[in-house]
């Protein structure tokens, strides 16, 4: 009987539209299906005979392993949730169940697991929830509400957008969400960072060079735009562009050709560009900073993003959404956050914006072992209160506010925990680590900016004599 059943075997798996695989007793896989294969991108060949959690780098691979868990216990598993990373290091959201393998004589050879692939299904569950959560873009402030509606006939048209706002406020997800929802969509999606280069690196990296053109140009590369040829060429920090490399930029923007250095011809490219900054374009242009033609021509469509701190009702949905986005991706049963928690977020005045809001929430996953994120479990600077951190004015004296234990608050220098932090006590902090501010940053349980707007409000900022 099992003679006429083996060669089925792998014909069975392969018609599952789900994926399988099986291991043995030293979780070594030992068949896989196509279905996995899809999934995963993993190739069969390249997976059986390696352990499960090489394959599927899961999120509880070694904390909570379905599987262990099964062939523990001997009892199966239904539907838990999971995430893996994919061949190409994307997140995949799967739901897993297991079960255990026996001989005929119940002797144990290893265990079974059956996955489904919840991409689509969390996809429509975000479009379902409108407004509050379209392309990773959240909020139901009125700002944001009008952002999300302008953004469909905005990707539409192939007119220059361009994106102000704080950093840290969401600006490349409205561009990535504008090449999205535009025809461009199945071609490519290119960034670069116009601050981070000197112009010679940016001519380059924007418009490519030939071999020879230069020293090391020891063969032909092309340039950004050329990378981005029929899609979207996302131009971030465009405001720190100097005065000689804006004349490039605007003649490239005019003309739709570039040229590589070293170069005897020109290229003609389609590319629609989408333009970013922090900076007050219009008053660097009043200022002879920034050239009247070029900013024109980036402002076919001005998109504005608000700070954080303008839409506090905002503070909540974007908290949930990072508590969801951290729960699958590292694994803990992490509900949300207490009423005394989320008190004190809508109370903060977020100078980093939603980046820094992101990077909180990180953080608290990181040291939160209960359903619920606590104050404890919140920067000190988030926990010190509105009044300690000076917006009504004059004063330095800021509470630092012990609300529990936090394991990541280093013992304040000086005895500061728990007392008030004034000019004082801040250059006491600061001499001993000779003005050193990431030191004395570490020492103080706080970060560098907070550091700084303390000192800032203290008078501190350089040492005295």
């Amino acid at each position: 009987m099992e003679s006429r059943i083996d060669p089925l075997y792998p014909l069975i798996l392969d018609s599952i539209h789900e994926g399988v695989f099986t291991v043995d007793r030293e979780f070594r896989v030992t068949s896989f299906n196509a279905e996995a294969e899809r999934i995963t991108g993993i190739r069969r060949k390249d997976a059986i005979g390696r352990r499960c959690h090489e394959v599927f780098r899961a999120s509880c691979c070694q904390s909570g392993c379905a599987l262990r868990r099964t062939l523990q216990t001997g009892k199966p598993l239904r539907n838990v949730r999971i995430d893996v990373l994919d061949a190409e290091m994307e997140i995949v959201p799967l739901s897993v169940s297991t079960a255990v393998l026996r001989d005929r004589r119940g002797g144990l050879l290893g265990g079974v697991e059956i996955f489904r692939d919840l991409s689509e299904l969390e996809a429509l569950r975000d479009e379902l929830a409108g407004a509050a959560g379209a392309h990773d873009i959240v909020g139901e402030s009125p700002a944001v509400r009008e952002l999300l509606a302008m953004l469909p006939e905005v990707a539409e048209s192939d007119a220059t957008v361009l994106i102000s706002g704080p950093s840290g406020s969401g600006k490349e997800l409205v561009a990535r969400a504008l090449h999205r929802l535009s025809s461009r969509a199945e071609r490519p999606f290119v960034q670069v960072n116009c601050g981070a280069l000197p112009d010679t690196l940016l001519e380059s990296e924007l418009f490519g060079h030939v071999r020879g053109a230069f020293t090391d140009a020891r063969r032909d590369k092309p340039g950004r735009f050329v990378l981005a040829h029929r899609g979207t060429l996302f131009l971030d920090e465009v405001g720190d562009l100097s005065p000689a490399f804006q004349v490039k930029l605007l003649r490239v923007l005019e003309d739709g050709e570039v040229h590589p250095l070293g170069a005897a011809a020109g290229r003609r490219v389609d590319v629609r560009i989408v333009a970013a900054t922090h900076r007050d374009l219009a008053g660097r242009v009043r200022e002879g900073l920034f050239r009247e033609d070029l900013y024109y021509r980036l402002r076919v469509v001005e998109l504005r993003l608000p700070p954080l701190a303008e839409r506090p009702g905002d503070v909540p949905l974007l908290a949930q959404h990072f508590v969801r986005r951290a729960s699958r991706r590292t694994g803990k049963a992490i509900e949300g956050l207490s009423p005394a928690a989320l008190r004190l977020l809508q109370s903060y005045d977020f100078p980093g914006n939603v980046r820094e809001l992101r990077n909180i929430i990180d953080r608290a996953f990181v040291f939160c072992r209960g359903p619920r994120i606590e104050p404890q479990h919140l920067p000190l600077e988030v926990r010190a209160g509105p009044s300690s951190r000076g917006r009504t004015g004059g004063s330095c004296r800021g509470t630092t506010g012990r609300q529990g234990g936090d394991p990541a608050a280093a013992p304040l220098e000086g005895g500061l925990r728990g007392a008030s932090l004034d000019a004082t006590g801040l250059r006491a902090a600061l001499e001993r680590h000779r003005w050193n501010r990431t030191a004395t940053a570490r020492a103080l349980g706080i970060g560098r900016n907070t550091l700084w707007r303390w000192m800032r409000r203290c008078g501190l900022l350089r040492p005295p004599g």
